[in-house]
């Protein structure tokens, strides 16, 4: 069996290499949009930061991609899928049968479209290319603007100030990750980075990019200018139906699946951030990748769905763990743990005496307790009391 593989990200690496490891005999090739060997993702703000060069981010070396019999091929977009003759056309107009298609496309970044948006000088941080182009910048020191105050965000603002730029951040929101954490941790967190330098306006309109050919500054809609020699866009992403479109597919904000990652061709599938199962995308790399080795299983003949559960997110930023979990929403009671002095919060969120939600700052050891509870939907009960302390705390309530 021919099995093309389109997108050489996490997920659509791992499905490569799933695939060739349950059946030796099928015909794997994995088509990469970029001229590099796969890389992960996460780490490109470790690239950034100056922690780890590009060799370590490579997951996948050529040797051993032909050692599994994956047919690698870099620099090679796919356009279109003929689905009645079973076969792919690149932009250089090459011909590549199939059998089976898994179409791993990811996201694109978004570029807010405001005047001077195309300017030089103005960047997306998604590829290993844009961050080559920051480090660029960076030697030549000057003001940075980074607009967005998510993760990916502040994990630009983070890199480019170790590198020595003046770091400002724009976001709308009155605090940053305001998906993933409340108000509170959100507000230690902006502190913390402030103290490494890193400067925060918000909530922030942006209204357009200054300059002539180049970037010289950001214009907001309370009329402050904000010098700055690059602006880096880290506003989200969307995800990249474009292939899928163009050949047909039923496709809505993603590339519709079923559990079993089948498209509306049952000779397609489609993982990861371009995917849309029972109305959602993702966007984090744990669940795409349990996505991979779902899609493995189904082109194996295996019985094997994917279903989406509730909402986790353990990042590092600035140096500063965080976690939430479940609806952090409103229309919840919240018990609240907050230690300034050890820079550490907490916040749980409860619904008819079952926790429904939560967020760490600072010390996240205990993420594994709450998040039990979060999914088995057991009620609280006399552990309310001392719950925010953790399991060995509420335990012996």
């Amino acid at each position: 069996m021919k099995i093309l593989v389109i997108g050489a990200g996490p997920a659509g690496t791992r499905c490569a290499t799933r695939i060739a490891e349950r059946d030796p005999a099928a015909e794997v090739t994995l088509c990469g949009a970029e001229a590099a060997l796969p890389y992960d993702r996460v780490a490109l703000s470790s690239l950034l930061a100056g922690e780890k060069a590009v060799p370590e981010l490579i997951t996948h070396e050529l040797m051993a991609l032909r050692a599994q019999r994956i047919a690698y091929r870099p620099a090679t977009t796919i356009e279109a899928l003929d689905r009645d003759a079973h076969v792919a056309v690149t932009a250089r107009g090459e011909r590549i049968g199939y059998d089976r298609v898994v179409i791993a496309t990811g996201s694109r970044a978004i570029r807010l479209p405001v005047p001077g948006a195309e300017l030089a000088g103005v960047l997306t941080y998604r590829s290993l290319n844009d961050v080559r182009a920051m480090l660029s910048a960076a030697r030549n020191g000057g003001a940075a603007v980074v607009v967005g105050g998510g993760l990916l965000g502040l994990e630009a603002a983070a890199g480019l100030a170790l590198r020595g730029m003046k770091v400002t951040v724009l976001h709308p929101v009155g605090w940053p990750m305001e998906r993933q954490l409340d108000a509170g941790a959100g507000a230690l967190l902006a502190r913390r980075m402030g103290l490494r330098g890193i400067a925060f306006a918000m909530p922030a309109q942006l209204v357009a990019i200054e300059g002539t050919v180049r970037v010289s500054g950001v214009r907001l809609a309370d009329g402050r200018v904000i010098p700055a020699s690059i602006v880096v866009m880290a506003v989200g992403i969307r995800p990249d139906t474009a292939l899928a479109v163009a050949s047909g597919l039923d496709v809505g904000r993603g590339i519709r699946v079923d559990g079993c990652m089948r498209s509306s061709d049952p000779h397609i599938l489609a993982i990861g951030e371009c995917a849309e199962v029972e109305g959602r995308c993702i966007g984090l790399v744990a669940p795409a990748l349990e996505q991979a080795e779902i899609a493995a299983a189904t082109l194996a003949g295996e019985d094997a769905r994917w279903s989406a559960r509730a909402d986790v997110a353990a990042l590092k930023v600035s140096g500063t763990a965080v976690w939430s979990a479940g609806d952090i929403g409103a229309e919840s009671e919240a018990v609240t743990l907050r230690d300034e002095g050890e820079d550490r919060y907490r916040r749980l969120f409860l619904r008819e005496d079952r926790l429904v939600g939560a967020v760490l700052y600072g010390d996240v050891a205990d993420s594994g307790f709450y998040l039990d509870l979060i999914a088995s939907k057991r009620q609280v009960g006399r552990m309310r009391a001392a719950l925010a302390l953790g399991p060995a705390f509420a335990g012996a309530v």
